[in-house]
């Protein structure tokens, strides 16, 4: 699993909706000239399930954040953020992020790189239907 999907994982959790299993259709019992007969009549087609209101990225990092107690400076820190989610925050782990999202602002580990990262994730959250503050992804 890569690690932007892990980041997904973990703030999206299972908010998707899931699949209604489609219904079975029931044989229904016809009435013609007298005669009984039954046929399989699959039932109306349903409208599709509305869309699942976007997650509130802010609202599940500050829940999780108050959950821990601990200080976090998740919305401007890159490291921050992925042990919050209780992911690798290594430089390698960056690095390999860095790659996934194709960012490359200066050099591996250093403050720009890693705050450039740090929006292209909140970016990246909100382009898969999350809910992201403008400030955190510019």
């Amino acid at each position: 699993m890569s690690i932007f999907s892990s980041i997904v994982s973990k703030i999206f959790g299972g908010s998707a909706p899931a699949a209604a299993a489609p219904a079975t259709p029931k044989p229904q019992v016809i009435i013609v000239d007298g005669s009984e007969a039954t046929a399989d009549i699959a039932p109306p087609a349903r409208d599709a399930a509305p869309p699942a209101e976007p997650v509130d990225v802010a609202a599940v990092l500050t829940a999780i954040a108050a959950q821990k107690g601990g200080p976090s400076d998740w919305k401007h820190s890159i490291v921050d953020l992925l042990k919050l989610l209780d992911l690798d925050s290594s430089l390698a782990a960056r690095k390999e992020l860095a790659e996934e999202l194709n960012v490359h602002a200066g050099d591996h580990g250093s403050a720009e790189q890693n705050l450039a990262l740090h929006k292209a994730v909140m970016q990246k959250l909100a382009d898969n239907g999350g809910k992201v503050p403008d400030d955190l992804k510019h």
